[in-house]
Formats: C-alpha cells, structure tokens, sequence
C-alpha cells in the first residue's frame, strides 16, 4: 500500500520536508521513495506542492498521512474536512461528556435504622501439617548449627592450649614469636 507522507530532510534544529510518496512498509527515511512530489518548510511556511501529481496517486489509492491530509486541505488540493492530530486526554473527554444541567435531584426516603448485632471475632482452630516435612525442615538447620558450635569450640580450645604454652611452638596462635620461659 502507498502512502503520501513527509521525509525529514535539513539541518540540526531546522527541520524541512519531502513530501514523499512511499511504501508503508519502507522507511521514509532511507530514501527509496516512489516519487518527490513536493517540499514543505515549517519555518518560513514555504510550500511547494505538485497538485496534478498528488490527485494522481491519490485516484490510484495512495492514502495521505494525517498531517500532509490536512497540508492538502488548508492548500486546497483537494476537499474535506481536517483531522485532529492530537490524542484527546481521557479527563477532558469525561468532563465535555459530562451535561451542563444540574441532574434532578432525587426525593429523600426516610429510612429506619436496625441494630447491627455485634461481630464476635472467630477462633481460628490450628492448621494441622504433616510432622514429617516439619522435622526433616528442622533437622537440617540444627544439624549445621551444632556442626558450627563444635567447630567454633575446636578452634576456642586450640587457642587456650597455645595460649598456655607460649614458647613450646614455633610460634604463637597471634602469630608471635614464642619466648621460652
């Protein structure tokens, strides 16, 4: 399917366009274009525009981009109506919706109140959960624990013992130089 729409061309920060016509599924940009059929400068609002060539593809069913639709409109190329190129937010769309009159206002109805009786909190009963994944969840962690308990007092003993007898080893548990006594 083609398509009528711009192709950026220009400096940093001064924008002007191609207006291109284009496979809608190629890039505008890289320039494999079917046929240039005019340029548009937003700055200075210069407009050129080959009016014959673009009712041409538009007869064989090349569809306008909204913008270069709405070029075509204001430089009468071609009749219609413009299309909004803003999304419209979701609040103004709630609050046009909304009717400028005041809604009636309903009759009040007397109503009588009833006592609520009060919520006694239920007792929730213990989940009962099979001992076996307990104890094998509980085993493991205990196991490692006693394993480090052991080898933390190993070690506390090792050091009271070299502590004790100071020149006996070559060197201390702190790394000193044993003195003989």
């Amino acid at each position: 399917m083609l398509v009528i729409r711009f192709t950026r061309i220009g400096k940093k920060n001064q924008p002007s366009y191609r207006i291109v016509v284009v496979d809608k599924r190629k890039s505008s940009c890289a320039g494999d274009c079917v046929e240039i059929l005019g340029t548009y400068n937003p700055f200075t609002k210069k407009k050129t525009l080959k009016n014959a060539r673009i009712k041409y593809w538009i007869s064989k069913g090349a569809q306008p981009s909204v913008s270069i639709h709405n070029l075509l409109i204001r430089e009468k190329v071609i009749e219609g109506k413009k299309i909004a190129t803003h999304v419209k937010s979701k609040k103004k769309e709630g609050v046009a919706a909304a009717p400028t009159a005041p809604a009636p206002i309903a009759p009040v109805v007397e109503a009588t109140i009833t006592p609520i009786a009060p919520v006694t909190p239920a007792v929730e009963t213990p989940k009962e959960e099979p001992k076996k994944e307990e104890k094998k969840e509980e085993a493991k962690p205990e196991v490692v624990v006693e394993k480090k308990e052991e080898s933390k007092k190993e070690e506390v003993k090792a050091k009271e013992e070299a502590k004790s007898t100071p020149g006996v080893g070559g060197t201390s548990v702190d790394g000193t130089p044993g003195v003989p006594q």
